[in-house]
């Protein structure tokens, strides 16, 4: 599979969005739609030409998130997909692993490339990530489901920026950093791996937002 282009039509959309809902709880479905909607409105802002996938990458993005941490490592082992000591010991990143394999899988004809890095990287982030992975990314973490303060935050610092701002990729680049400092700081104040992915990520970021002008 490369990155060609993927032609989407609403249809393509309605059947994966019924589709799904054989895999996800009802709780999880309506997040899924949920980031579904923001990515549509972040898309929107940032590249409208490629809605349509980016409404794809968002209601695939969870597609194994109801497996058990046991049957998510039985996926990975039936399927040759390799872990490191990291990622087994951090089971939820799994369901990105998984999900990416499964949607390239099972969605064959709806997908590419960066639709699949897009659901693999939704939880991590990664190094040089491309605006459509951050709209993924963020759409995920701010979608209007969310209540955890730290996305609440989020969610008011991008939209209260944005509208004003004259350099809309600054305010994405900004955003993306807070999102894994959050995302950093948690993870060490209850002493949880720390994946390289997002270290790599925040550092990307920080880049863009430096060398913008």
């Amino acid at each position: 599979m490369d990155n060609i282009k993927v032609n989407i039509s609403q249809n393509d959309i309605d059947y994966i969005s019924n589709k799904v809902k054989d895999y996800l709880s009802d709780r999880r479905y309506i997040h899924t739609l949920s980031v579904a909607d923001e990515a549509q409105a972040l898309g929107t802002i940032f590249i409208p030409e490629r809605i349509n996938e980016l409404k794809v990458a968002a209601l695939l993005h969870d597609v194994t998130k109801n497996l058990t941490d046991d049957a998510q490592l039985k996926y990975c082992n039936d399927f040759g997909i390799i872990l490191d000591d990291y990622q087994i010991c951090s089971p939820d990143v799994l369901h990105a692993i998984t999900g990416a394999d499964f949607a390239k899988r099972n969605f064959t004809g709806y997908v590419n490339d960066e639709i699949i890095s897009a659901i693999r990287f939704h939880t991590t982030g990664h190094d040089r990530m491309t605006i459509f992975e951050a709209i993924i990314y963020l759409a995920d973490y701010i979608e209007k489901t969310r209540k955890h303060d730290s996305c609440r935050m989020l969610r008011q610092y991008f939209y209260e920026h944005i509208e004003k701002a004259s350099d809309k990729l600054e305010i994405l680049y900004k955003t993306m950093i807070m999102s894994f400092d959050f995302t950093v700081r948690y993870l060490a104040d209850n002493q949880k791996y720390i994946d390289s992915d997002t270290i790599l990520a925040r550092n990307w970021f920080i880049y863009l937002l430096n060398h913008s002008n």
